[in-house]
């Protein structure tokens, strides 16, 4: 043995009860000929109008077509596993989406070839909405199906907004942007917290606003920064059905006298379009125009509090005696989905 292997290193499979780990997320373009698929994949049932997608497409057209996600979560993987071979437990990692490929039935089967009995998913969200979680666990049980009864059993880890290594490293992301303001502003810089919007009929069936607001809090109170804002992004759908609100362009028209703001995506655990067309482009350009100086607080990525983290979740779910961390007053949150929750409306 490794001297500098911790005992959890030396768990194998047969004594944790689980075969793998599955990274899922929700898939991104890898060049201009996946856009219009993956956008009619993302996009199928909803009465989307074809120009409406057309128009979407153009903003993948600006990058080249492809989505900074599936390489983001490949250098996931890629540290995770690091983590795993240095502390355990020893799982082996794959990777499957909801929209794009490695599409997850896909990856099911090749975990089912491999001899996979029983894996935990590690779901790329930190909050809990029908989007978020109820709608991957959905997507778990049809490709289970797609695949036959010998598919591998998988169990999604717990949501995770309030974990010491998520706010860890959000922390340290928001304290690297207010750092690139001058020291002389710094004080009066507005922070601007901002997550993927949803319809507000989804958002009084779960509690993806309050777990917003408990992140950004956390977050604010260790940086001892009270001037903060909690607003939304990428709204999609009809216009006349409400969705969570300000917009985040229109919360920067709102600012008066603010000369310095920091844009914090926390509702994203890794760089997406949305990140970089949304705020990187669309309103970098807008605060350009409105004479404020942006600066984008990086995600959460393969921040080492982040990776750590994920390890932490595996072994919550693998060792009884592992404590369940959470900061703030609503503890943990649980393993198993509450009846109703998240429901799609």
């Amino acid at each position: 043995m490794n001297p500098s292997q911790t005992p959890d290193s030396r768990l194998q499979t047969s004594d944790i009860g689980y075969d793998a780990l599955l990274v899922l997320s929700f898939g991104g373009p890898e060049g201009m000929d996946d856009v219009m698929p993956f956008l009619e994949n993302v996009l199928r049932g909803r009465n989307v109008p074809r120009e409406r997608m057309v128009g979407v497409a153009k903003h993948y057209e600006l990058f080249g077509g492809v989505s900074p996600i599936n390489g983001e979560n490949r250098k996931l993987i890629a540290a995770l596993d690091k983590e795993l071979e240095a502390k355990g437990p020893r799982l082996r990692i794959y990777f499957g989406n909801r929209n794009w490929h490695p599409m997850l039935a896909d990856t099911l089967r090749n975990m089912r070839d491999d001899g996979v009995k029983n894996a935990l998913a590690f779901v790329t969200s930190a909050y809990s909405s029908y989007s978020s979680c109820r709608q991957y666990l959905e997507d778990i049980e049809r490709a289970r199906e797609s695949v036959g009864p010998d598919a591998p059993r998988v169990e999604k880890l717990r949501a995770f907004y309030n974990h010491p290594g998520f706010i860890e490293a959000n922390v340290a992301n928001v304290r690297a942007a207010l750092e690139q303001i001058p020291e002389a502003r710094r004080s009066q810089a507005q922070i601007a917290f901002t997550a993927h919007s949803i319809p507000e009929s989804m958002a009084k069936n779960c509690d993806y606003e309050a777990q917003l607001r408990e992140t950004s809090r956390l977050i604010s109170d260790r940086l001892d920064v009270k001037d903060w804002r909690l607003v939304f992004q990428s709204r999609s759908g009809s216009p006349a059905r409400p969705w969570l609100v300000p917009d985040v362009c229109d919360h920067l028209r709102e600012l008066q006298g603010v000369k310095d703001v920091v844009v914090a995506p926390i509702g994203f655990v890794s760089d997406h379009m949305e990140i970089i067309y949304d705020l990187d482009t669309e309103a970098r350009a807008l605060s350009r125009e409105l004479g404020l100086n942006m600066i984008r607080a990086a995600t959460a990525g393969t921040h080492p509090a982040f990776i750590e983290m994920i390890r932490e979740l595996i072994m919550e779910r693998i060792d009884p005696e592992t404590p369940r961390r959470s900061l703030g007053t609503n503890g943990p949150r649980g393993d198993v989905c509450r009846p109703g929750c998240c429901l799609l409306v």
